[in-house]
């Protein structure tokens, strides 16, 4: 099955948050609610659109959604988040949070409970040479059926034309959290013809050489 994939845009923001809100975790994930912008947060700015916010609107869990879609909202129309919809149909099944890696301050899996500490990324000469992939969310009935492959055959084919050298993925070797990795699996870069090229705990840095 062919699905129709879109790099994410701030047109695409309705479609962006309708997935998000509706299908990415009507399976009762444990990572709801999520709009996958806690990868771009430093530290200090995640305690002040998050934590801070949170407290201000109730200390709830409608308090800390609210506190989260705000901020992905003002992330995504300021072209912060970047990555790629797959749709089927004209809706939006699937997401791919792809960046150029000097963007991010973390990767893998994390615990929103406590702040992570920001990530110094040494390894690259600068922006441009590496292309990241934080995340794969795939709705549940989608699952199985190519739509992650997809996706990242799109982020390679997108980053070797923009110049990246390489692409970088971060999959969870146990499986991740309650064995439900938003890191996609590591088969599934190695099909692609990635390269594991360092570990740190269970997350393993595996790359795509694109020239």
């Amino acid at each position: 099955m062919v699905f129709e994939i879109k790099k994410l845009t701030p047109e695409l923001a309705e479609d962006y948050f309708d997935f998000f809100d509706h299908r990415a975790f009507s399976d009762g994930s444990p990572f709801f609610p999520c709009y996958c912008n806690a990868f771009n947060l430093s530290k200090e700015r995640m305690k002040k659109e998050l934590y801070q916010k949170t407290e201000e609107y109730g200390n709830d869990f409608e308090a800390w959604n609210r506190a989260l879609r705000e901020s992905a909202e003002g992330m995504v129309a300021a072209g912060e988040i970047q990555g790629y919809l797959a749709y089927d149909n004209g809706l939006a099944i699937g997401w791919c949070n792809a960046n150029e890696r000097l963007s991010y301050y973390r990767t893998g899996e994390f615990d929103l409970r406590d702040v992570p500490e920001d990530e110094v990324y040494t390894n690259c000469s600068g922006p441009g040479e590496v292309k990241a992939i934080v995340c794969f969310e795939i709705a549940p009935e989608y699952r199985g059926k190519g739509v992650a492959t997809q996706l990242l055959a799109r982020v390679c084919e997108d980053a070797k034309a923009e110049g990246y050298r390489y692409v970088e993925a971060y999959p969870v070797q146990d499986g991740g959290y309650m064995g439900m990795a938003f890191t996609g699996p590591m088969r599934l870069y190695e099909k692609a013809g990635f390269e594991e090229t360092a570990r740190s705990g269970n997350v393993c840095v595996m790359r795509k050489q694109l020239d």
